[in-house]
C-alpha cells in the first residue's frame, strides 16, 4: 500500500488549514487510487518547539531525544508521499510547518509531494517557498499545485467552500502525487 499524508500547514486558534486538507482527502478517496492510502497528518497532533538548532539532530547523527519528535519522526518515515497545506503567511509557509519540516531530514527523502496553498494572493508565494524547502531535503515536489482564495473561496475567510474549478487541480495533485510515490519506492 502506498501511503500518502496529507500534512496540515498551521496550527493557529481558528484556523482554516484543516478545514482544506479534510477536503482534499475527501477527494482523494472518492478518486479511488489503486494501491494508495490518504490520510491527514496534523502537525498539531505533533507540535514541536520552534526548532532551535545547530543542525537536525537526524543529520549530526544523533538520536531523538524527545518523545514528540521521534513520533513525528516515525510518522513521516511510514510515509510514501505527501500533500502539503500550506497557509501563506508574509509571501511565505508558515513558521510552524517550516519548523516541523526542520527537525527531521532522511525521513523527508527520496518521496514526492504535492502542495495546497491558499491565502489573498491563493499561496503561490507560499507554495514557491515551501518547493524550495523540500529540495534541500531531497523531496520532488510535483507539477500541478492547488492555490485558493481567501477571498473566493473561504466564506467569510473562515470557512472553506472552494469552488468547483479547483476540483480538477486538485485531482491532478492527488493523482499525480501518488502515482510518483509508488514509482519513488524503487529508489528508496
Amino acid at each position: 500500500m502506498t501511503k500518502i499524508g496529507i500534512i496540515t500547514g498551521s496550527v493557529r486558534e481558528g484556523r482554516v488549514n484543516l478545514q482544506v486538507a479534510e477536503w482534499v482527502k475527501e477527494l482523494a478517496d472518492k478518486l479511488n487510487i489503486d494501491d494508495a492510502e490518504f490520510e491527514i497528518v496534523d502537525i498539531k497532533d505533533y507540535e514541536l518547539p520552534l526548532f532551535n538548532e545547530a543542525m537536525p539532530p537526524a543529520m549530526a547523527n544523533k538520536q531523538y531525544t524527545s518523545e514528540d519528535i521521534n513520533r513525528w519522526s516515525q510518522k513521516v518515515d511510514s510515509l510514501d508521499g505527501f500533500i502539503f497545506i500550506t497557509p501563506e503567511y508574509n509571501k511565505s509557509t508558515s513558521t510552524v510547518l517550516k519548523s516541523q519540516i526542520d527537525y527531521l531530514g532522511p525521513e523527508f527523502g527520496n518521496k514526492p509531494a504535492g502542495i495546497v496553498g491558499y491565502g489573498s494572493t491563493l499561496g503561490v508565494a507560499a507554495t514557491q517557498s515551501l518547493r524550495q524547502i523540500l529540495a534541500n531535503f531531497n523531496v520532488a515536489t510535483v507539477g500541478p499545485f492547488g492555490a485558493f482564495s481567501l477571498f473566493t473561496d473561504f466564506e467569510n475567510m473562515s470557512t472553506f467552500k472552494p469552488a468547483e474549478v479547483h476540483t480538477a487541480t486538485i485531482e491532478a495533485v492527488v493523482t499525480t502525487t501518488a502515482n510518483w510515490a509508488k514509482a519513488f519506492k524503487t529508489i528508496r
